[in-house]
């Protein structure tokens, strides 16, 4: 089985729901479902003129292989209705692989750990919430420590 942990978040529609129905169409694609931070409210992040979001992360057990999570976490936005009309804009849903066991991925579509996680507060709150001992194997830093010295000040707030 592989490990993987996932950030799902949203900021139309009814939020929370969409959180607990991408989280339920993970386990109905057969992953396992370990964890599950709390739920968080969140800026905008690159495009501020839209509603918060609701964030969490996910930590799942799964059969598949990275690019074939990639391509489920595709299919489950594709259901919830995901619209890509521009970066950073709003959605129903959003699901990135945030870490793939311990492994490093640089290929066209995928990228593992996510370039950016260390420069998000809503992706590193949520993260330290249930790994923050877990060491990003790029940067040789804990989950916690990585949050210590981000830059990103937006507002973060669990709810």
């Amino acid at each position: 089985m592989n490990n993987a942990f996932l950030i799902l978040g949203g900021n139309l529609g009814e939020r929370r729901k969409n959180l607990a129905e991408a989280t339920a169409l993970l386990a109905k694609a057969g992953a396992t479902i370990k964890r599950t931070s709390s739920i968080y409210e969140t800026e905008p992040w690159g495009s501020k003129d839209q509603p918060n979001y609701y964030n969490q992360v996910v930590e799942i057990l799964t059969n598949e292989d990275a690019p074939e999570l990639m391509q489920s976490v595709l299919n489950i936005e594709q259901k919830m209705g995901r619209v890509r009309a521009e970066k950073y804009g709003a959605r129903t849903i959003d699901i990135d692989i945030l870490f793939f066991n311990n492994e490093i991925i640089n290929s066209y579509h995928l990228t593992v750990p996510h370039p950016r996680l260390h420069e998000r507060r809503f992706v590193l709150e949520p993260m330290n919430e249930i790994a923050p001992e877990l060491v990003h194997p790029v940067f040789n830093q804990s989950i916690s420590e990585i949050l210590a010295h981000t830059n990103d000040r937006s507002i973060v707030k669990r709810i």
